[in-house]
């Protein structure tokens, strides 16, 4: 099984591509729905971080609130290191059971959709990395329709992440997400058909 690491900045649309690769074939393991789970109260990561943010963050039910917890973390370094700690080895510890369900199942290629894959140095664990691009008034613009960010919120959130064309220099694909769907379809079968050993790229397949 070849093992493939998907990122890209904040709402590039990895999420697209990801679905996009799973018509195709791709297992897929997405971090961001991990770390959801791992914060649902009862979660590996639940208490720690109520303990390091304080009950401000819950809501009324007790569940973390993702966009309080992410306004104080992406306003602070310190304390967004902080959580860095508490849920990277944790998410990466899920992702890793759930590859190996994967390739138990005879996937050829699994997928692992996660944002911070390059800031984290994680890297090293794929056989090829595929980042998502889009210019970055396309991000502020989706971040504020998806996710009810200000401007200036957004634009705080892209600059706590790697410049995509830092990203760009050590992907063995990129996907330029900024325009139609269908662009960015094209794009993708050409990655799969490489991923799957169809391609230029097939003495690579395993």
């Amino acid at each position: 099984m070849i093992l493939v690491g998907l990122t890209g900045g904040i709402a590039t649309g990895k999420s697209t591509v990801a679905s996009m690769l799973a018509a195709r074939g791709a297992a897929v393991v997405d971090a961001d729905r991990i770390a959801h789970r791992l914060q649902e109260p009862g979660g590996a990561c639940h208490q720690r971080i109520v303990e390091a943010f304080g009950r401000e963050i819950l809501d009324p039910a007790g569940r973390i609130d993702r966009q309080r917890l992410g306004s104080r973390a992406f306003a602070d370094p310190e304390l967004r290191r902080r959580l860095e700690s508490i849920m990277h080895p944790a998410i990466w510890t899920a992702c890793e059971a759930e590859i190996r369900t994967a390739e138990a199942g005879g996937r050829s290629v699994c997928l692992v959709e996660a944002a911070l894959i390059l800031e984290t140095g994680q890297q090293e664990r794929f056989r090829k990395l595929i980042v998502v691009t889009a210019p970055a008034e396309v991000q502020v613009a989706r971040l504020r329709e998806q996710r009810g960010l200000t401007a200036e919120t957004a634009r705080r959130r892209l600059a706590a992440q790697w410049p995509s064309p830092a990203k760009t220099r050590l992907a063995d694909y990129v996907i330029d997400n900024g325009g139609e769907l269908g662009a960015t379809e094209a794009q993708v079968a050409r990655v799969w058909a490489d991923l799957a050993g169809r391609g230029p790229g097939a003495t690579e397949n395993a």
